[in-house]
């Protein structure tokens, strides 16, 4: 999706252009995207984002789960994720200075994250996703530790909320300060 889209052409597009339109801000999630498709055509930007958080939360499980794992886990390496993912977890602009001091403090942070992934995949069944929103990813760390105490449903729910929140800033960093 580029900043030129308009919401006419996303109502307008048949169900295969919407996905691919649509897809980058959700980061695929096919089942979702459908269900999204079919939910048009939205008013505005916020009644499409009203309807995915109505969507995503009344869908199967399996189907919740699909979505939120669509998203990379949180310090995936730099190559294996999408542009808009690759921006959100920083990578664009890792922090300059001594070279050996930061390579530990990345392995550092690299290595935590590996274990609170694997920690929270194993309790939940699904990927830690949250909405950036610009702040490192050692900012996350104490956040993510937390909520391996939360509740699986309540879990669940965050981080469908994490997508669709992500979402928007995704469309809104897309279509800038003047949309």
């Amino acid at each position: 999706m580029t900043g030129d889209v308009d919401l006419g052409t996303v109502n307008a597009a048949d169900p295969a252009a919407f996905r691919a339109l649509v897809a980058p801000l959700f980061e695929g999630a096919p089942r979702f995207l459908d269900r999204l498709a079919a939910a048009r055509p939205f008013v505005d930007w916020a009644s499409m984002f009203g309807a995915a958080r109505t969507i995503a939360h009344a869908m199967p499980e399996v189907e919740q789960v699909e979505l939120i794992d669509a998203h990379p886990r949180l310090g995936a390496p730099p190559a294996t994720v999408s542009e808009m993912s690759f921006r959100e977890q920083g990578y664009d602009r890792e922090a300059a200075g001594d070279a050996d001091s930061i390579e530990i403090e990345r392995a550092r942070v690299a290595a935590e994250l590996e274990r609170l992934n694997a920690a929270y995949e194993a309790r939940f069944g699904f990927r830690y996703c949250v909405r950036v929103g610009g702040r490192p990813r050692a900012a996350l760390l104490p956040d993510m530790e937390a909520s391996l105490g939360s509740d699986p449903e309540a879990e669940r729910h965050r981080a469908l909320d994490a997508v669709v929140d992500i979402a928007v800033d995704r469309l809104n960093a897309l279509l800038g300060p003047n949309a």
